[in-house]
């Protein structure tokens, strides 16, 4: 078996006392254990980050951007052997395991940017003889606590662009699937990168509740559910640190009686059970709007009778299962709330056939539950896996206050041939990541990932333009200089150093 631990100063540690079991979700077998960290591994990762920051702070940006250029290629090289990793430990297919490290590496293709990135603004002569200028500075040591669903993709969107702006990162990833943050801290060296710029603690809610107290980490970015994203961003925000928490989500596709129903039931099958349902941007709602509730939900329930759903090393599986028997029982439990609310329970996922067995694995077949009643605890609360829920409505208005009147602000998306109706769709809806006719919308990496409300508890998006502004402070400098000074002469061609 296995043994996971953590990544500390360049090198991986040996194991300690406190562990945890893993479990290949497909089977249900252990698989392996997980190091937890205890107060004093986190504090060893925080002063070795502590210990590498003024070097590679001071370092240029372009050594910075030929690292990362590096460690993207790594990736690449790599990907096949870090969706394995997922696979095994978190139960996703492979292509879909394949699918969020490609999103991953777009997200280090960013940050290859940062010497453009970290450009100023320069004013002369804001006064005579003076000239005014502007400049990102790090923040020192930074730490990203990432969930189970992502292992590769969301930690991805946190530590490139914090390294290349200069920080010293600490990553706590999920104790459930960590395999993933050793394989890219293994690349990370090989890429060059100065031994504790980035580091792996791998734990609980231990670990990362020394992360928010720790006097050294400056900034945290977190992803996970609303209740914990709250109180870290209530415990970070007290202790002194700049905060960005992603919450929870409850997206909702609205379809509109004009639009194509065939491509709608893909997009609804498409998004709502797509790695079981284990996505903060799943469509986990579809408002049909009248009349073609019936229609629509016939030929999602034709798809969702098509699709195979087993182990996810098999080439065939296009779903695989949850990625604990605890998360799969949760899930399960919604189907006979659901029913006692008053929806009416069409494709039950407790009954889906498993390829190469599966009675000792976390499954739970892809589930359609119709005329859910809006409001109901099935409508409101995230559920996170493998249910579809269909709620019946009246009208374009009727279904955006149901979107706007919920607690989240995730993702969300129209389906229509009408333009008009899109336009005024994005422009009301209280949601940050609106699709018109595209089921995820999930940015690309030059821009920003976040919701609203329940969503997002801090002021800044990940990754983007606003993932540089987080990672980094603004300095504006006015200087006069009486005297110039003259360098002697080189006539070499000018490089960077």
């Amino acid at each position: 078996m296995k043994h996971v631990s953590h990544w500390i100063d360049g090198s991986p540690t040996g194991p300690g006392d406190r562990v945890a079991e893993l479990f290949d979700p497909a089977n249900g077998q252990v698989s392996g254990h997980v190091t937890l960290a205890t107060r004093e591994d986190v504090d060893a990762a925080v002063e070795a980050a502590a210990r590498a920051f003024p070097a590679w702070r001071d370092a240029s940006l372009a050594r910075r951007a030929q690292i990362l250029f590096r460690f993207r290629e790594s990736l690449d090289a790599h990907r096949d052997e870090l969706a394995a990793l997922i696979t095994a430990e978190h139960g996703k297919v492979r292509g879909d395991a394949l699918g969020e490290v490609a999103r991953g590496i777009e997200v280090v293709e960013f940050a290859c940017g940062i010497p453009h990135l970290l450009k100023g603004g320069f004013s002369e002569n804001v006064s005579t003889r003076v000239d005014s200028y502007s400049i990102r500075q790090p923040l020192g040591v930074v730490a990203g606590i990432t969930p189970f669903n992502f292992p590769a993709m969301v930690p991805m969107w946190m530590f490139p662009v914090a390294v290349a702006c200069g920080n010293t990162f600490v990553l706590k990833p999920s104790e459930k699937d960590p395999s993933a943050s050793l394989l890219m801290a293994e690349l990370w060296r090989r890429a060059g990168l100065p031994d504790g710029v980035f580091n792996v603690v791998q734990g609980d809610g231990a670990a990362a509740g020394r992360l928010l107290e720790h006097p050294d980490v400056k900034a945290v970015s977190f992803v996970g559910s609303t209740p914990v994203a709250r109180h870290v961003y209530a415990t970070g925000t007290a202790h002194g640190k700049r905060v960005q928490a992603l919450g929870g989500a409850k997206n909702h596709m609205l379809v509109l009686p004009d639009a194509d129903l065939d491509l709608a039931a893909d997009a609804a099958v498409s998004a709502g059970f797509g790695s079981a349902g284990e996505r903060c941007m799943a469509i986990s709602v579809v408002l049909a709007v009248d009349p073609i509730g019936d229609e629509l939900v016939r030929k999602i329930v034709n798809r969702v009778a098509g699709l195979t759903v087993g182990p996810g090393d098999d080439p065939d599986a296009q779903m695989g299962p949850l990625v604990t028997a605890a998360h799969r029982d949760r899930v399960a439990s919604y189907l006979d709330l659901g029913v006692e609310e008053g929806a009416t329970l069409v494709v039950d996922g407790r009954k889906t056939p498993i390829r190469g067995g599966g009675e000792r694995g976390f499954w739970l077949g892809p589930t359609v539950l119709d005329h859910v009643p809006p409001g109901s605890r099935v409508h409101r609360e995230e559920i996170f896996g493998p249910v579809l829920s269909i709620v019946r409505v009246r009208s374009y208005e009727e279904g955006l206050a149901l979107i706007n009147g919920g607690e989240y602000g995730n993702g969300t998306a129209i389906f229509t041939n009408d333009g008009g109706a899109a336009r005024r769709f994005q422009n009301e809806v209280e949601v940050g990541m609106v699709g018109v006719n595209v089921p995820i919308p999930v940015p690309m990496a030059y821009y920003s990932f976040g919701g609203w409300k329940a969503s997002l508890f801090g002021d800044t998006h990940v990754h983007g333009t606003e993932g540089v502004h987080f990672y980094t402070r603004g300095k504006v400098v006015t200087s006069r200089w009486l005297d110039p000074s003259h360098g002697g002469v080189n006539l070499g061609f000018p490089t960077s150093t």
